[in-house]
């Protein structure tokens, strides 16, 4: 199979096939300007400090890769492409391709391995780490680079904003828990595990890692059109996500969410988010968050046009908690 994009267009295939491409604009406020080599530099520092950290064996080299990997974090924070109080248009590309391969025993038990191909504008294209699985019925155990409980958790991702995600503020938990890597390790090399459990409208997810020795759960149950759904973690690191809580279901033609996480001194947030069809092929979606130690508010708007055969166009516009306003549109197609 090839795929091929132009320069004025972006793409991605994730776990269910998608595609996308586009454009996203965002308005800078504060930030210091940087050559693209530069910037380059400063998020391939924070990759090479992720990966020394998923794999530091002992309590003392993880708190130190954790520093230098603190360290670049907040020098890719300070660089832009673009002066203080400037804004930029620039080309966005992800092209994302899964590969998962299982055998099933006489038995009836699934086991596989799952990696990802991913590339993204203005980088070249690598596995990440795998994710090893056995799955029999509603029962599913999972090892290397999982899918973290309360990253998987229903609600946390209540709605796909944009073609990008434009941030993804309307994720209560914020990032404060294991979850699965496209474009590193996750928690492969961390003794990452984790097992999955359905039976009919109820599910449930344990996880565990070296990570800050996190481990994790959540329950979730669905009854007439609703899901509720709390997770717990007990973590380390007093950053971490400790508990976080969700309902989600719809209301005439709206679709509703609410979500609460307690992030440690990371901070509360609470995030409600709202969907509706607009016509036969479109739908909008809006967010609004709150974060206790945030002074501005995050939210946002979109809208996504089916324009049949696996295609469709999507767009965005988000003002984030630093107060930078963010925009995209673009095409994603399946095949």
């Amino acid at each position: 199979m090839t795929t091929t994009a132009q320069t004025t267009t972006a793409a991605t295939i994730d776990a269910s096939g998608n595609i996308t491409a586009g454009t996203k604009t965002a308005a800078v406020v504060g930030t210091v300007a940087a050559t693209p080599a530069q910037k380059l530099a400063a998020v391939n520092a924070v990759a090479a400090a992720e990966s020394a950290l998923a794999g530091a064996a002992t309590a003392l080299a993880r708190a130190n890769a954790a520093q230098v990997l603190a360290d670049a974090q907040a020098n890719l924070a300070a660089i832009s492409d673009t002066a203080a109080g400037a804004s930029s248009t620039d080309v966005t590309s992800r092209l994302r391709i899964v590969i998962d391969a299982n055998a099933e025993s006489d038995g009836g038990v699934t086991f596989g391995g799952m990696v990802r191909i991913q590339q993204d504008e203005g980088s070249t294209g690598a596995t990440n780490g795998a994710r090893f699985y056995a799955r029999s019925g509603g029962l599913e155990v999972g090892a290397g680079n999982i899918w973290g409980a309360i990253e998987s958790m229903p609600g946390q991702y209540p709605i796909d904003l944009g073609l990008t995600g434009l941030g993804y503020e309307y994720t209560a938990y914020a990032f404060n828990a294991d979850a699965y890597s496209s474009g590193g390790l996750g928690s492969s090399g961390s003794n990452g595990i984790e097992v999955m459990y359905s039976m009919g409208d109820f599910k449930a997810h344990v996880s565990a890692s070296d990570k800050n020795d996190r481990i994790a759960a959540y329950g979730a149950y669905t009854f007439s059109g609703w899901t509720v759904a709390l997770g717990v973690q007990d973590s380390t690191d007093a950053k971490d996500t400790e508990m976080t809580a969700t309902i989600g279901g719809t209301v005439g033609p709206v679709s509703l969410g609410l979500g609460y996480a307690d992030n440690g001194t990371s901070g509360k947030r609470t995030v409600l988010t709202a969907g509706m069809d607009v016509g036969a092929a479109t739908n909008v979606e809006a967010y609004y968050a709150d974060d206790s130690l945030k002074a501005d508010a995050s939210y946002g708007i979109d809208f996504n046009h089916d324009l049949g055969g696996g295609t469709s166009l999507r767009g965005g516009v988000a003002s984030k908690f630093n107060g930078q306003t963010v925009a995209d549109f673009g095409v994603r197609f399946n095949f």
